[in-house]
């Protein structure tokens, strides 16, 4: 239970945040104003029409055309369409063909047969049309053009006279800061270097589609590193020892033997 009552709290929390929201609030005050707008738009426009139409039997209201009937329901109880000044015998013929005879405009029961038959039509200027009919009505479609020009037309101004008080109001603010500056020149700010010019929207595009396809890329495996080829050395061949010289054998004198002497001999 306390969890429940802890969510209404929330939600009512965020209900009431919603709701004194400043833009919510000129919302609904726009919305007040406009509908209040279009009330005397309509006024201005069914008095201009009136004007416009007064030949025409009904006034705007009478600006209908009413389409054939193709089958027996558009056709009507006593007709499609009839004038204002036939009621009273469209009544007496609609409770006629409903079984009630020698109905005349002074009986009693005449007022509920009107009643009756008034359900089943409506009144376009001084003509009765059938509810089930096909009906173009000219009046409102005119009195929705003229509105909506009006109303656009008065947007326009007061859109145009509030960007003119608003530039006016920049220029004046613009001014004074610069008469602030000369004053007190030591306050102005040190200029900017202009900024770079924003990419385009195809250069974006074009950044997008490169990133996608670099990510999109399939990944190489990375290559062993290749060892350099280390040069075989060619095996030396010892060198051939070349048989050592015979030196000549120097013959050593032969000792000379001493001479014997008598006594050995």
């Amino acid at each position: 239970m306390a969890k429940k009552n802890k969510k209404l709290k929330a939600l009512w929390a965020d209900f009431k945040k919603f709701i004194t929201r400043g833009n919510v609030l000129d919302m609904a005050v726009g919305v007040i104003i406009g509908g209040a707008f279009n009330a005397i738009v309509n006024s201005v426009v069914k008095i201009l029409m009136s004007v416009v139409t007064w030949a025409v039997p009904g006034g705007i209201n009478g600006l209908i055309t009413v389409l054939p009937a193709v089958n027996d329901t558009q056709r009507g109880v006593v007709g499609q369409m009839f004038s204002s000044a036939d009621l009273n015998d469209k009544v007496i013929e609609y409770a006629t063909k409903n079984g009630v005879e020698n109905l005349t405009v002074s009986s009693t029961e005449f007022v509920g047969w009107k009643n009756s038959l008034l359900s089943l039509y409506t009144l376009h200027g001084d003509k009765y049309s059938y509810n089930l009919s096909a009906v173009i009505d000219w009046g409102a479609f005119i009195n929705a053009v003229i509105s909506f020009l009006i109303i656009a037309a008065t947007l326009f101004v007061i859109v145009k006279v509030a960007a003119a008080v608003r530039k006016k109001n920049e220029e004046f603010k613009a001014a004074a800061l610069e008469r602030y500056y000369q004053a007190h020149p030591e306050e102005r700010p040190a200029p900017v270097d202009p900024e770079k010019p924003k990419p385009t929207e195809a250069e974006l595009l074009t950044a997008i589609l490169l990133e996608l396809q670099k990510q999109n890329a399939p990944v190489e495996e990375p290559k062993p590193a290749e060892e350099p080829v280390k040069e075989e050395k060619k095996e030396e061949k010892p060198a051939e020892e070349k048989p050592a010289e015979e030196k000549p054998v120097e013959e050593k004198p032969a000792e000379e033997k001493p001479a014997e002497t008598p006594e050995e001999k």
